[in-house]
């Protein structure tokens, strides 16, 4: 029996008062174990050895020689020396305790939150099985999960016609879909990484055709997105006998597609170099230091709606905003058809704003803003791009935009992927969650 909307009122509104009173609690336990006094004491000594360990971390892939060693034996030690001194004076169980209780009012806040704010689910729409569908699979990509999980004989006894993209030459995917088109296809699909997602996506866009996404890449993040099954990609075939319609964005830069985001700056610069593929770890921390300080790569200029960002380390253009907490695009987007890019820069040339980005509040080196169109420019004819995790380079200036439900993804109707979006921590609307109902509420 499902619940009211009343009875999923009254239990946000516990949620939300347990969060008050767990919040309550994690503040006052250190006053009363160790006094008002104490209770300071341990805030500064903790807030102290964070700032530390984040000023010698940023030192550490900043610097070259001993410094850059040095720096990383402080980070290490500073939050050592804090459990330390947290232990001589019989506090660590007060710090526990009260970081339990932490815990616990995040947890009881998203919950109590959830389903207060906008619907965050994408509307479906009902579709006819596909009669002529036409699979692109890569048997190299994930790992070798379409032989793993046999996704060509599964696809073909569905009904669907399946191309592997094998061989020692370099295959044009792009025109092998558009033959297919031409041959009559009906329905176009990927198994395969992002990058080939969205290229395949592209074609079926062209001709207004439904796109299926396999999750048998290695990260499968559009998947996710699209609250598809990553752990079996079987299960996206279901999507072909009984399947919906979502209708999503797509987004373009210098006119390339791309289904999760393209990035610029420092992280673009890491993987162009021959020597990342070989060995990630060296080639990061050698490149780090002359790419954060500005000696090396391109000085970039971010035009974002009004707003202008000179001098930007890093640029993340994005298909649709990821999780306000997420800067890297390591997350999940909520949504895929709010029609806009999410574009994140980062801009840290000093220890002070490397330590400023722990308040996570607006501040000058971090904007998080979305936009119909952002165009990147550079004192170079050509800037490195990562796009969908595909290393190129681009004509300058680069420009990203956004094709609103341009995309029609058939998924399957049941896709266990498909969850509520964790809500953002807002104290006001928790108040108002928590307050006693009046009489007849």
């Amino acid at each position: 029996m499902n619940s009211s909307p009343a009875t999923g009122n009254r239990a946000r509104r516990w949620w939300a008062r347990l969060a008050f009173v767990c919040a309550a609690a994690a503040a006052v336990v250190p006053v009363l174990a160790a006094g008002l006094f104490g209770a300071l004491a341990l805030l500064i000594v903790g807030t102290g050895g964070v700032v530390v360990a984040v000023a010698a971390l940023y030192t550490f892939i900043t610097r070259f020689g001993i410094l850059r060693w040095i720096a990383l034996g402080v980070a290490v030690l500073a939050p050592i020396v804090v459990v330390v001194s947290f232990v001589r004076a019989n506090l660590l169980w007060v710090v526990l305790v009260s970081g339990a209780l932490a815990v616990v009012t995040v947890g009881a806040a998203r919950i109590a939150l959830r389903g207060g704010g906008s619907d965050s689910a994408m509307p479906e729409y009902p579709a006819p099985a596909p009669v002529r569908p036409f699979l692109i699979m890569n048997p190299r990509s994930g790992g070798g999960k379409v032989s793993k999980f046999d996704l060509v004989r599964k696809a073909e006894e569905l009904g669907a016609q399946v191309a592997l993209l094998e061989g020692p030459e370099e295959i044009d995917v792009t025109a092998l879909a558009r033959q297919a088109v031409v041959d009559g296809a009906d329905l176009l699909g990927v198994a395969g990484g992002d990058g080939t997602q969205a290229l395949v996506a592209a074609v079926a866009v062209e001709h207004d055709l439904p796109f299926l996404v396999i999750s048998a890449g290695t990260r499968n993040h559009f998947a996710m997105d699209l609250g598809l099954d990553r752990a079996d990609p079987t299960r996206s075939l279901d999507a072909l006998r009984d399947g919906v319609e979502l209708r999503v964005d797509l987004g373009t830069v210098n006119g390339r597609p791309f289904v999760n985001n393209a990035s610029f700056g420092v992280y673009a610069e890491i993987v162009r170099s021959p020597a990342y593929r070989d060995d990630k770890t060296a080639t990061v921390l050698t490149l780090l230091p002359d790419l954060l300080n500005g000696h090396r790569g391109p000085r970039l200029v971010a035009r974002i709606g009004e707003l202008v960002v000179d001098g930007p380390q890093a640029i993340l253009v994005s298909n649709n905003p990821y999780g306000s907490n997420d800067l890297a695009g390591l997350s999940r987007r909520v949504r895929l058809d709010r029609g806009v890019l999410g574009a994140v820069t980062l801009s840290v040339t000093s220890t002070r704003e490397a330590i400023g980005l722990l308040r996570r509040t607006r501040l000058r080196g971090l904007s998080q803003e979305t936009a119909i169109e952002l165009t990147v420019d550079a004192d170079a004819p050509q800037i490195p791009a990562g796009i969908d995790g595909e290393s190129m380079l681009l004509d300058t200036p680069v420009r990203c935009t956004i094709q609103p439900a341009a995309l029609r993804v058939r998924v399957p109707a049941t896709r266990p992927g498909v969850r509520p979006a964790a809500a953002a921590f807002d104290w006001a609307r928790l108040w108002q969650t928590a307050r006693w109902a009046r009489p007849g509420s």
